[in-house]
């Protein structure tokens, strides 16, 4: 029981778990580098240098450009989960040379005797040597809720945690030979969990691929037939299929999530998985667990008052408050009071605390059997003391019960429900105990920010229902004063839970198992739930929900589970958190929306001039030019810009709404005003800038519906887009470069006519696709 000797340490196998809190290097590199999309850019890149001018290869840029931009963003991101990812890891209690020591867990060694109290998490597989009323939920590894009693001989598994009492195990199997080493790395490993929006790209991205290749070849086969100059014809063709591809759009994903992961590392919120982002800004229901999210960490010792005479209640109190080497947040307040037992005082059964029981209690020999917890689980309602505690609960106070019983013989393993009365009902009142609870300074304007962005909030609490309701309605929460008892929920009819969860705001005395099933009930009727938490009660419904928060001095298993964890502790930093979310998926949409334009009116045009036989109506450097100022500096501007409003889902309809009728309008444009231009005398060159004016002219008017509402900054951004295109157009060097001939008034102004048209096209015809519904 003295644990390894540092000679026996420094030989053994160590728990070296590859951690995986973001992709590697290598592999960030691939992800960014070796993509279709640069490698069909590439060989339209190659074509143009080979066959036409330089110039018109800018559009190659775009591979180093997305590749760098995306390696160095995701780079930013990983260094970033690595570092909050060490910060996150909790030390492990080990007993080494006869002295207990904490070590970070990639120290855990082969053989250490490891020690356990509630809510530490399993990191290695082991053999239970010492127990004293050590309880394991094994909920995350076999689905049961209910938790195991574990005995000296015992094997006990990684991804399980303590819940009660206390105990030690020798480490047998550790490093990647765990047995739950894919679910310990599972909360801090980059991964693509499901994600409309990731999924709604990868579709468009999908079924763009296909048409490239068809319309493309069409494209390449009329620019050959109606050109004597093959290098013309292939950059024709190039310039076509070049802007059908929407190359920044995965980029412009990838960008906002990872510089969301940063955002948030900079406020000590831990983002474990990324798509994480877009749950955030999902949240329409917030479920918070009042201890330790609304009341701040730890407790103090109020009022003792004694129910009956010439009881040792101080003797009583401090023995059970001392008796657990590992105490809990009520004995830890206690023990403020009262450091030590007493002498002779020495427990020879002990019954943990456990949140399912809601009691505990120790046999002192000579002293007799003794317990704490809640009264209306220990006390009948007819008992002494009973009403006394309800009132002091209804002020807000959190209130134990300590009692003396005849016997723990009935009460020696953890009831399943929290309803069980201790010691078959022979426990009688000798005092009532008051704890006072912290409220955190910011859970006022915390919630106030919520309710003014719509989202419902919902506390779901263990302890009694009218101190829950005192807490909540102390904070302005709406109906925080209709508070109801969780035990009187119906258990076997979902549907009327979810109706009691939709009307009610605060629950009490709710089990763990209730806490995930009302998560369930309220995704049930389609509400995208977060869920806050730092006990090891809340472990369960963190992981069932859309989006699991966890405090950062919680237990080791909540942090686990969770998908963000607030590092600091600090509740303030949720709505940063859901603010956040809602930048990004917002603007996301945003960009999309100019992306998926420009695919579309490069579909349509490279149609158009296929089957009528024209030449394309631009060059790629035309391309260039206005997308990379109505599309290009424009995206990353949107991207990173602040907003507050809630992600609805649809996000793909939406955006065909706004894109094809735009895209089809600017193409009809364009089209129009090289057609105009070519059936006159003017040159190829005077008739492709009358049609890169009509584009630059439409697609700036899209630029400018998206930009909506309209801020000081976005109008300054869209008249310096304006400012440099007429620059492009003044002046000489430029104006050569891009190959530009503003030569012909008649047909430059006709293409300025046919752009307004198109533009009040646009808008009549976007706000009426808006008002559709798929």
């Amino acid at each position: 029981m003295d644990g390894l000797t540092s000679a026996q340490v420094s030989g053994a196998k160590t728990n070296h778990v590859p951690r995986r809190s973001s992709r590697s290097l290598g592999a960030i590199i691939r992800a960014n580098v070796f993509t279709l999309f640069n490698l069909v850019i590439g060989v339209l890149w190659a074509l143009v240098l080979i066959f036409g001018a330089w110039q018109d290869g800018l559009f190659g840029l775009v591979i180093v450009a997305n590749a760098l931009i995306g390696i160095v963003q995701e780079l930013r991101a990983k260094r970033t989960l690595d570092r909050l990812a060490v910060i996150n890891e909790a030390p492990v209690t080990v007993r080494r040379d006869g002295r207990e020591q904490e070590i970070p867990p990639r120290q855990v060694v082969l053989g250490d005797l490891i020690l356990l109290g509630p809510g530490d998490r399993l990191l290695v597989d082991g053999e239970v040597v010492e127990s004293d009323g050590l309880e394991i939920d094994e909920s995350l590894l076999t689905g049961e809720a209910d938790p195991v009693h574990k005995l000296p001989g015992d094997q006990v598994l990684s991804g399980s945690f303590a819940v009660a009492g206390s105990g030690a195990f020798v480490a047998t199997k550790v490093g990647t030979d765990a047995y739950a080493v894919r679910l310990a790395e599972e909360a801090s490993r980059f991964h693509l969990a499901r994600s409309e929006l990731r999924e709604g790209v990868a579709n468009f991205i999908k079924y763009i691929t296909w048409l490239v290749i068809p319309i493309g070849t069409l494209l390449i086969y009329s620019q050959l037939r109606n050109s004597a100059d093959f290098g013309t014809a292939i950059t024709g063709a190039v310039a076509g299929i070049v802007t059908m591809i929407p190359e920044g759009l995965v980029l412009m994903t990838s960008i906002a999530f990872a510089v969301g992961v940063v955002r948030l590392g900079r406020r000590s919120c831990l983002v474990q998985e990324l798509p994480a982002i877009e749950g955030l800004a999902r949240v329409d229901v917030l479920c918070l667990d009042k201890t330790g999210t609304l009341t701040a960490g730890g407790m103090d010792l109020g009022e003792v008052l004694p129910l009956s005479e010439g009881r040792p209640i101080h003797d009583a109190l401090a023995a059970l408050a001392n008796v657990d080497h590992r105490p809990n947040a009520t004995a830890k307040a206690i023990q403020s009071r009262y450091p030590a037992a007493a002498d002779g005082w020495t427990a020879v059964d002990v019954v943990p605390f456990s949140s399912a029981r809601k009691w505990s209690g120790a046999d002192f020999g000579p002293h007799g059997v003794w317990l704490l917890g809640a009264p209306d689980v220990l006390l009948d309602a007819t008992a002494d003391g009973y009403e006394r505690a309800a009132e002091l609960a209804s002020t807000g106070a959190r209130v134990l019960a300590l009692c003396r019983a005849d016997s723990l013989a009935s009460a020696s393993v953890a009831p399943a429900a929290g309803t069980e009365k201790a010691a078959d009902g022979t426990a009688e009142a000798v005092a009532l105990v008051t704890l006072k609870q912290r409220i955190r300074p910011d859970a006022h304007e915390t919630l106030r920010y919520f309710a003014k962005q719509g989202v419902t909030v919902k506390v779901i609490s263990g302890d009694n229902p009218d101190a829950v309701a005192a807490i909540a309605t102390g904070l302005e929460i709406p109906d925080g004063h209709r508070a109801i008892d969780a035990r009187t929920l119906p258990a076997d009819d979902p549907a009327k839970l979810a109706e009691l969860l939709d009307t009610h705001t605060v629950f009490g005395r709710v089990t763990p198992q209730q806490k995930r099933a009302f998560v369930g009930a309220l995704q049930s009727r389609g509400h995208t739930v977060a869920m806050t938490g730092d006990g090891v009660n809340d472990v369960l419904a963190l992981k069932d929900a859309d989006l699991g928060i966890a405090m950062g001095a919680g237990s080791p298993a909540t942090k686990a589970v969770a998908q963000v964890v607030l590092l600091d502790d600090k509740f303030s930093s949720l709505p940063h958190v859901v603010g956040e979310g809602r930048r990004v998926l917002a603007n996301i949409e945003r960009v999309s929306n100019l992306f998926l334009t420009k695919t579309f009116y490069a579909i349509a045009l490279s149609l158009l001039t296929g089957v009528l036989g024209l030449m394309f109506p631009f060059a790629p450097r035309h391309s260039t030019l206005v997308n990379a100022l109505t599309i290009g500096i424009p995206a990353f501007v949107l991207a990173l810009a602040p907003t507050l409003e809630r992600a609805k889902p649809g996000f793909v309809p939406r955006v065909l709404r706004f894109a094809v009728p735009a895209g089809l309008l600017c193409a009809g444009a364009v089209f129009l005003a090289f057609w105009a231009a070519h059936s006159g005398t003017s040159t190829l060159i005077e008739d492709r800038t009358s049609a890169t004016i009509a584009l630059f002219l439409t697609t700036w008017w899209v630029l400018i519906l998206i930009t909506k509402p309209l801020t000081l900054g976005r109008v300054a951004m869209i008249g310096a887009m304006a400012g440099l295109f007429a620059l492009a157009l003044a002046i000489p060097f430029i104006r050569h470069f891009f190959a530009l001939e503003p030569g012909d008034l008649s047909n430059d102004l006709t293409a300025v006519g046919i752009s307004v048209v198109a533009a009040a096209g646009i808008s009549v015809a976007v706000k009426v696709a808006g008002t559709l519904r798929p």
